[in-house]
């Protein structure tokens, strides 16, 4: 299986890239493709799929230290 690769965006979303099974607290699953993205703004009507609604409104800039990085 290849390894999963979540990306924090700079003021968006997080971003999905792989073999994933997202599901819902009751366990059903939603449909997704190889690539998506996921809401941090809380902001999209969408949920929990980033639809863009953050532009403008949301910002967050995360960095790993280099030692959380590997």
């Amino acid at each position: 299986m290849s390894k999963v690769q979540i990306k924090v965006n700079d003021n968006g979303s997080y971003r999905i890239t792989g073999d994933v099974e997202l599901i819902d607290a009751e366990g059903n699953k939603f449909v997704t493709k190889q690539t998506f993205s996921l809401c941090r703004c809380g902001l999209s009507n969408n949920m929990p799929f980033c639809d863009g609604t953050h532009k403008g409104k949301f910002h967050s800039v995360v960095r790993a230290t280099p030692s959380e990085s590997q």
